[in-house]
């Protein structure tokens, strides 16, 4: 029985870890767990984060992001005189044989113009990422649990023109 108690949980261990953990394939680029975390109902903006591997020989850039949102911007993060500021980037180079993680601070998605509908736990935001060369791929961003290690606020973060 014990053993049998073990299997199940070991196997029930393996289906969360594999419902966190998700990925797509365009050519030779696999895109790893889109994610964003649950937002404050008066957020009006959310970081999505991703990781993004290159298996081919040649480099590619991450140019755009489309998703239901009434902006969605590739940024980056800079330090300066202990500020941290969002900045919008054209694109985000991929590197052959490299992987690229769009992480809290640094490189990620911004979602901006939630309007009142904030990011809840369980949600998927759908989404299209679009590559110089392999071109386009949908995906879902998984909307979870903000940690204690993640203390990265877009809640203040506004649209700009």
């Amino acid at each position: 029985m014990k053993n049998l108690i073990i299997a199940a949980t070991a196997a029930l261990l393996s289906l969360s870890t594999a419902a966190l953990a998700h990925e797509f394939k365009l050519g030779d680029l696999v895109i790893n767990h889109p994610m964003t975390f649950n937002t404050a109902a008066t957020a009006k903006t959310g970081g999505g984060y991703l990781e993004v591997t290159n298996t081919g020989d040649t480099a590619d850039r991450l140019i755009g992001v489309k998703a239901d949102f009434p902006k969605v911007e590739l940024h980056t993060t800079e330090e300066k005189d202990g500020v941290a500021r969002m900045m919008h980037v054209d694109a985000i180079e991929i590197p052959a044989g490299e992987t690229v993680s769009l992480e809290p601070g640094g490189f990620h998605v911004m979602f901006m113009g939630l309007g009142g509908d904030p990011f809840e736990v369980g949600e998927k935001i759908p989404a299209t990422l679009i590559f110089e060369n392999a071109g386009e791929i949908d995906v879902m961003f998984n909307v979870e649990e903000r940690t204690h290690e993640d203390k990265t606020d877009h809640s203040g973060h506004t649209m700009s023109n």
